[in-house]
């Protein structure tokens, strides 16, 4: 039943609520959306079904694959992901050896944070959704630099950093992020069936107890879900029946229709980021040259984040396109 309850939380039901919030509030007058990252899939879906209840819509960050599987969006995103890595190392190279250590500790040494958050190295590599904002790689490195402290004749990782670990690991306070993360991907007739982990099989170079068997740098992974939340951290330990139940469904309804975005008629402009880490580059443009009348900002002057770091600008932008001003 919970399970069932959760399928109602994707874009499709999420634009039939809107429609009936619409109407409440306008009298039924179309009005203008704006959708960020997620909201960008859920304004495409917007498009595809509900379009006569849009004035105008700006999306930033949020051009989905209209007709990719989760493997499709998890097979784009690992090398993404390795490129962020690449460039944060590039970045503060003192790191590659600091992040090594700690995984190394944290294999010998499973580590229990302050709210019950087990860590362990693919936890630990799990901090790699930090990389897909502006600040994000300097947020990593100030997180890795200090992890260690002297206990006698021997090293710990600090209370400082295991209480900054948890604040950015647990799903205490977002627990549905977790849960309906691959299944805002599901259309087609086919289950997610814990796309990001199977996937993952197929770049070795990720797999911590490899990489520390060598001498190859410590890849952190990125905007994926696992198994294994399901067991280390707490908040989502009584969810994980309800997790494998949404993975193995496979009757997820089709989220975009082609032909009616192809015919579109609401004014629309999307600011689609260079190297996106959490939404792929490549499948944004080709949804925005599928979707009639699309005008796009391409920029590599932000990250997924850019409507907040760039103070606004970026938003400005979009209504500017959409209203004919540029």
């Amino acid at each position: 039943a919970q399970a069932a309850h959760l399928a109602r939380f994707r874009a499709d039901s999420i634009v039939r609520d809107c429609e009936t919030v619409r109407r409440e509030l306008t009298g039924g007058a179309p009005w203008s959306v704006l959708g960020q990252s997620f909201g960008g899939f859920c304004a495409t879906h917007y498009l595809s079904t509900a379009p006569e209840g849009l004035r105008e819509v700006f999306i930033t960050g949020g051009l989905p694959s209209l007709d990719g599987h989760a493997d499709d969006v998890y097979r784009a995103a690992y090398p993404r992901i390795q490129r962020k890595v690449e460039a944060h190392y590039a970045r503060y190279p003192q790191d590659v050896a600091r992040a090594r250590r700690i995984a190394a500790h944290l294999a010998e040494h499973p580590t229990t944070l302050p709210g019950g958050y087990t860590l362990t190295p693919e936890a630990f590599q799990s901090l790699g959704i930090l990389l897909g904002g502006g600040d994000g790689s300097h947020q990593l490195h100030y997180l890795l630099e200090d992890a260690f402290i002297r206990v006698g004749a021997r090293h710990e990782l600090s209370d400082a950093f295991r209480e900054a670990v948890q604040a950015q690991l647990s799903f205490a306070g977002h627990p549905l992020y977790a849960l309906l993360h691959e299944a805002i991907y599901g259309q087609g007739g086919r289950p997610t069936a814990w796309s990001a982990e199977r996937v993952r099989g197929e770049f070795p170079q990720f797999d911590a107890a490899r990489a520390l068997d060598g001498d190859a740098p410590l890849l952190f992974t990125g905007e994926t879900i696992h198994p294994w939340h399901f067991e280390t951290d707490p908040a989502l330990r009584p969810l994980r029946e309800c997790a494998e139940l949404l993975a193995a469904r496979a009757d997820w309804t089709p989220l975009y229709d082609a032909g009616r975005l192809a015919a579109n008629e609401v004014p629309v402009a999307a600011a689609v980021y260079h190297d996106d880490m959490y939404v792929d580059t490549a499948h944004s443009l080709d949804t925005a040259r599928a979707i009639r009348g699309l005008r796009t900002y391409v920029t590599d002057e932000y990250e997924h984040d850019g409507v907040r770091a760039s103070g606004g600008r970026v938003l400005d932008r979009l209504i500017s396109l959409v209203r004919g001003e540029v």
